[in-house]
């Protein structure tokens, strides 16, 4: 058994610039992405599938990774090596998105896929680190920093770039791609080679060394309350993540809005959640963390149920403010969100112990990220079939099936530690 060194705030604040970084990215992309592909293609539902089968790489990878960095030993450690690897090359690619959509589709796909590969590689690594780095008990207070840096890239990514993105295509995306490149420099020198709170797995779930086997454990009914809780994570990721990739289709195709205007609108979301993310994982350390998520499960299909009924207001009330009033509800479910988001991977971390914090942390982006595979599709389908603020129904719907199945799986774990 190592030493354990004393926790570091310090540390948790530059691994979570790392988070900044992803964060800016994926917000910025899952924003825009959806718009650049309507260069080529009309349908809403045919651009959400090929958001959703971009993701498919990472789904397959992410969980083979988390747990490789489990077992690997480098000289620069176990989850480096990754981050090496990855974060540079999705510098690199992510810079070029913009000037690859001015060629041919199929470019602009190739180039995609390089960018969401080298994203893969390094995604659950770098997460991994904050466990790593801090004891369980603060795990939930050191996950609110960590999403209080990965809200301030999303403002970044919706205020900021998307200013940007108004001015000139290309500009926001060289400035996101040299801040990875950035932050993989301060990463690489600053985090620990041998973090005090890692252990190599040694455990039965991954004696066989294959991520399947230890999938197939799950399904033992001893950790039936384990996959009841990530089944309740994919649930309320495809009502974020269609939100998150379709808003912007909503507000330019429904509301008329410019395309910056409507990144810049979306941003009030992360806004709120940036200022309560480190409130809710203090609140979480205190109330529990599936209780405070489940608070959050109850607010945000509130929020989203409500949201079309602020064009319906603007008819009833001409001098009605629709923009801002939009603003409102989108911050008030940033703060429904921080209280969702914030506890889930510590939650899930804590179902690893120590030797498998790396194998819970690819199943957590394996279930939040099948998610993103789906839902751009599955709800661009129906704004298609129905209309545009069918986006918001279904969302709320997803919510309501993972408090089910949150709750459910909870009370499971706290029956079988009895």
């Amino acid at each position: 058994m190592k030493q354990q060194r004393p926790f570091s705030y310090g540390k948790i604040f530059v691994i979570g610039s790392g988070f900044l970084a992803l964060s800016l990215a994926w917000a910025f992309y899952n924003a825009y992405m959806p718009l650049i592909l309507g260069d080529f293609i009309d349908s809403r539902a045919i651009r959400g599938a090929i958001m959703g089968l971009d993701n498919l790489l990472a789904v397959l990878l992410i969980p083979i990774i988390g747990t490789w960095s489990d077992k690997i030993d480098t000289r620069i450690g176990n989850r480096l090596p990754f981050i090496v690897i990855g974060m540079p090359l999705a510098a690199l690619t992510f810079i070029l998105i913009p000037f690859a959509s001015l060629s041919t589709f199929w470019i602009l796909i190739f180039v995609d896929i390089i960018f969401l590969l080298a994203m893969t590689i390094y995604r659950a690594p770098v997460i991994a680190l904050m466990p790593d780095h801090t004891p369980p008990e603060k795990r939930s207070t050191a996950n609110g920093i960590i999403n209080l840096m990965g809200g301030i890239g999303a403002i970044i990514a919706l205020f900021g770039l998307s200013t940007l993105y108004g001015m000139n295509r290309p500009y926001p995306f060289i400035v996101a791609g040299l801040l990875l490149l950035s932050t993989f420099i301060l990463l690489f020198f600053t985090v620990d080679r041998n973090p005090p709170y890692a252990e190599k797995t040694k455990d039965e779930v991954l004696a066989s060394n294959s991520f399947l086997d230890g999938y197939r454990l799950l399904k033992t009914k001893e950790f039936r309350g384990h996959l009841f809780v990530l089944i309740a994570i994919f649930l309320y990721f495809i009502g974020f993540t269609g939100v998150e990739s379709q808003f912007t289709v909503y507000a330019v195709e429904f509301l008329n809005m410019k395309e910056s205007t409507a990144g810049f609108t979306l941003g009030f979301f992360s806004l709120s959640f940036v200022l309560f993310a480190v409130p809710a994982g203090i609140l979480g350390s205190k109330w529990g963390k599936a209780p405070s998520m489940l608070i959050g499960l109850i607010v945000q299909p509130i929020i989203f149920v409500s949201i079309p009924l602020i064009p319906i207001l603007g008819r009833m009330i001409p001098e009605l403010n629709q923009v801002l009033l939009l603003q409102v509800m989108l911050f008030i479910g940033g703060i429904a969100w921080a209280f969702i988001n914030v506890q889930a991977y510590p939650l899930v971390a804590d179902l690893g112990g120590k030797s498998r914090i790396g194998y819970f942390t690819g199943l957590y982006y394996l279930f939040s990220m099948a998610s993103a595979i789906v839902a751009p599709g599955i709800l661009g389908l129906l704004m298609d079939v129905f209309t545009h603020s069918a986006l918001f129904y279904g969302s709320a719907f997803t919510f309501i099936g993972a408090y089910y199945f949150l709750r459910k799986g909870h009370n499971m774990i706290k029956r079988g530690s009895k």
